[in-house]
């Protein structure tokens, strides 16, 4: 992935197989358990917890809508030769944050949070889906964010 100019859009360059790999990322959204965001709500009254449940799955609904939206847009992606481009606004840019940490992050809990680095015998067809899309939606991540300091 490769910034090619900034300004009021960000537009990127990407191989056949970096934007397929992007678009199969994508499909993996919500990736966060909607629990693990109410664990740590426990202290709070019903009526607020429900409240915020509520709210939750309604932004996660949406979110899923938008990047169903995201993957139908045929003209989303333009090619260039071999190559594809991708413009986003500002603020598409940050929603495509979001959704990447929510896939990175998701990722990270189904492998059980672990804090240090992941040891290659932990790997098996069960958990090395979520440590592709894991370091996936990093790298992803680390591209997008590169380009609002370019």
């Amino acid at each position: 992935m490769k910034i090619i100019r900034a300004g009021d859009k960000v537009e990127f360059e990407l191989g056949r197989r970096e934007k397929h790999l992007l678009l199969e990322l994508l499909k993996l959204y919500p990736c966060i358990p909607s629990a693990h965001h109410l664990q740590r709500s426990n202290r709070m009254p019903d009526a607020s917890q429900t409240l915020l449940a509520e709210t939750l799955a309604e932004q996660r609904a949406l979110n899923k809508r938008q990047v169903e939206a995201f993957l139908a847009d045929s003209g989303r992606f333009r090619q260039k030769e071999a190559d594809w481009r991708l413009s986003l606004s500002s603020t598409e840019l940050e929603w495509l944050l979001q959704i990447l940490n929510d896939i990175r992050v998701g990722s990270w809990i189904r492998l059980g949070s672990p804090e240090a680095k992941l040891e290659m015998n932990v790997l098996n067809e069960t958990t090395a889906p979520h440590f592709w899309a894991m370091e996936m939606a990093g790298h992803f991540q680390m591209e997008l964010l590169h380009s609002l300091n370019a």
